[in-house]
């Protein structure tokens, strides 16, 4: 276990919202924070329109695979977001969860996805500022 804190995502396939949200925390807290996502039903690849969308600002996310959510990855997340995965996400005392309601990417071309990947950028950037507040009491 690290001392940085740690942050997962989970979404039904780990293809879309979760992949872009890791790759944004990733990406904008740098080594900070421990990100992970995972889903309650993983799918085969992560969704192409994802990969563009993500592409299209500079991060890539094309080598990511879709991972199966397990008990250790919650147990070992300080906060852990879910984005319509439901009741499948198993909850523990102590943790911190949110769910963000996003529109699901499965499906949907670039056009539909590039407003999922903005508001999941805006919702990192204030997720970091909790954090580096919570970091400095």
């Amino acid at each position: 276990m690290s001392d940085k804190p740690s942050v997962l995502f989970v979404c039904v396939h780990n293809a879309g919202r979760s992949q872009m949200a890791a790759a944004w925390l990733s990406h904008l807290a740098g080594d900070r924070i421990e990100v992970r996502s995972a889903g309650s039903a993983p799918g085969d690849t992560v969704n192409p329109a994802a990969v563009e969308a993500m592409r299209e600002v500079g991060i890539d996310i094309s080598a990511e695979k879709p991972k199966i959510l397990t008990v250790d990855a919650v147990k070992g997340a300080d906060v852990c977001i879910t984005m319509g995965c439901g009741d499948a996400c198993p909850i523990f005392p102590g943790k911190r969860y949110l769910d963000w309601k996003l529109e699901d990417p499965a499906g949907q071309g670039i056009e539909a996805v590039r407003p999922i990947r903005d508001e999941i950028k805006t919702r990192i950037e204030t997720l970091i500022a909790e954090i580096d507040a919570e970091a400095a009491k």
